[in-house]
């Protein structure tokens, strides 16, 4: 088609704490044949693809329990105490690739499971980050992703409230305001990552700036699903893919400016090839 304009978001693709893990994970797989990691190292599927090519041997938790002796990735979603203790016991070396900003959420989580208070943790039901959270507090927290599942407590008076890193800021707030309104007194403790969280409304403007755009990130990834409507309420013109393969000629029109944005999944290869595979549609 001719006359295609397309960019790529320069400030789309990994966060500091997926380059982290995929660095380590490539530098250990330089020298050796394979390497364990405990689930999928990022939620991108091509990019899982790539590093299996490379020997990463992507395990859950059942088969973690069958090994011994062996040296097992942690990404950077964190892992709750009992895999730590898992590893002693079974003489398991863990390459623990953890993203410090979950580390530090990890550790007032658990600060905060010994005082007398309810925890609330705002996040997607079984996240390896919220599961993470989760055994900190012995699995005391309560797990809330929708608004509607507060009906299913008898909430406390009081309770202490955190976060999952990547969940969406306004939808946080109003989950502050609407226990406030509920008569709850809120221990507010707002654990986004800015890395993230600033993402908001960066693609704001960014979307806005072209006919369509076009959002890549894997299908697992809650950062994907969060930044994706971002983009769309800011432009209907808005695809979600995974892959180039999904790209579709007849979302195009002859001179149509394309924006090429993705999730902190998003592996920055991935999106320069949706951008060739749209230039030569």
């Amino acid at each position: 088609m001719n006359n295609l304009h397309v960019t790529i978001d320069p400030q789309s693709g990994f966060c500091f704490g997926v380059v982290y893990a995929i660095q380590m994970a490539e530098d250990y797989l330089a020298e050796n044949d394979y390497l364990y990691c405990l689930g999928d190292i990022v939620h991108n599927e091509e990019e899982v693809e790539r590093l299996k090519k490379k020997g990463l041997k992507i395990i859950d938790h059942e088969f973690l329990h069958t090994l011994q002796h062996e040296k097992v990735l942690i990404r950077a979603h964190g892992e709750p105490p009992e895999t730590y203790q898992l590893a002693l016991k079974n003489d398991i070396q863990l390459i623990d690739a953890s993203c410090p900003v979950v580390l530090k959420l990890q550790n007032r989580v658990r600060e905060s499971a010994n005082e007398d208070k309810q925890i609330m943790i705002y996040g997607k039901h079984g996240h390896a980050e919220v599961a993470g959270l989760l055994g900190q507090t012995l699995g005391k927290a309560i797990v809330i992703e929708k608004f509607e599942e507060l009906d299913q407590y008898e909430l406390p008076k009081e309770l202490i409230l955190y976060t999952q890193t990547t969940k969406s800021s306004k939808n946080l707030y109003k989950l502050k305001e609407e226990l406030e309104n509920r008569g709850i007194n809120v221990d507010f403790n707002d654990t986004l990552c800015r890395q993230v969280s600033n993402r908001d409304g960066q693609l704001r403007q960014f979307a806005q700036k072209f006919d369509k755009i076009i959002f890549v990130s894997g299908k697992k990834s809650s950062n994907g699903k969060v930044l994706h409507d971002v983009c769309k309420e800011q432009n209907p013109n808005t695809w979600f893919v995974s892959n180039s393969a999904e790209i579709k000629k007849e979302w195009f029109t002859e001179n149509d400016t394309i924006g090429i944005c993705g999730a902190t999944s998003t592996p920055q290869w991935l999106m320069e090839e949706i951008k060739n595979t749209i230039e030569h549609i």
